[in-house]
């Protein structure tokens, strides 16, 4: 056997081994998608919670909302950064606004990508470019390996080659206010530390919109227990609820829901 037809068997070897590449959904098509290893995937369930069901981040839920209609309206908006208090309803709130713009008929998807691929967003802003539809590029939980990862999500935002599109906007959550990396190195390592903090609040501040979210008091851990309690028809027990915070050392929106869901078990009910 010659070189040449062992190579072309060892490359079709090769080739049965790599998984196929995933076929791009119809951008049309879908009220959600996941973006992964370039290639856009419908939600295989895309429930969001009902927008009345938050309670105590009623600003919050104002401006997110009138931002996204006028996204899908295809008027002006902004890029949005969630940032606060874990467990207390960015995501969430991300995916009941979009759920409460299409329910309104508006031409509105979400679009989920991880951190990790904040690189090929690129890729992604091409194929949905000129679709007669508003996209949410949703980024949850971001943090930066490194410093030129953070740069990059800032050509993103403004002023790259290789900008979003008009129909489309990022919306960030983050435990911080001002996304930093990850590896402290490169931050530690920096020859000015002035630039360091500028560079950080450049990428902050390429976010039209600043959406903070706080720790709860008791009254407002109680107000969202409350509200879950009634909606889904199950005893409301204050002493109870406040017990099983403590017990969690946390007031949340999701030890909240959590507390509730264990309500529905002891009553034999699904939630």
């Amino acid at each position: 056997m010659g070189n040449a037809e062992t190579l072309r068997r060892i490359a079709d070897a090769l080739d049965r081994l790599a998984p196929p590449r995933a076929a791009t959904a119809d951008p049309l098509a879908h009220p959600a998608y996941v973006w992964r290893g370039g290639a856009l995937t419908a939600a295989r369930s895309f429930v969001p919670l009902p927008i009345d069901r938050l309670v105590g981040i009623d600003a919050q839920k104002a401006t997110l909302l009138a931002n996204l209609r006028r996204l899908a309206a295809g008027h002006a908006a902004q890029d949005a950064l969630l940032w606060g208090a874990r467990g207390m309803g960015k995501s969430a709130l991300v995916k009941a606004v979009v759920g409460a713009v299409q329910a309104e008929g508006g031409a509105l998807a979400l679009v989920e990508a991880g951190a990790s691929e904040v690189g090929s967003l690129p890729a992604l802003f091409a194929a949905i470019d000129g679709t007669a539809r508003a996209f949410v590029i949703f980024v949850d939980d971001l943090g930066f390996d490194t410093a030129a990862d953070a740069r990059s999500l800032r050509s993103l935002l403004e002023g790259g080659a290789e900008a979003r599109p008009d129909n489309a906007r990022l919306v960030v959550t983050s435990n911080r206010r001002h996304l930093i990396p990850r590896n402290l190195a490169d931050q530690e390592d920096a020859i000015n530390q002035r630039d360091v903090i500028d560079d950080q609040l450049a990428l902050a501040d390429r976010f039209g919109l600043s959406l903070g979210f706080h720790a709860l008091d008791q009254e407002g851990y109680l107000a969202i227990v409350r509200g879950y309690c009634q909606a889904e028809g199950l005893p409301f027990d204050a002493h109870d609820a406040v017990q099983w915070a403590t017990r969690r050392g946390s007031r949340s929106g999701r030890v909240a829901w959590q507390y509730v869901t264990e309500v529905a078990g002891r009553e034999g009910r699904a939630v």
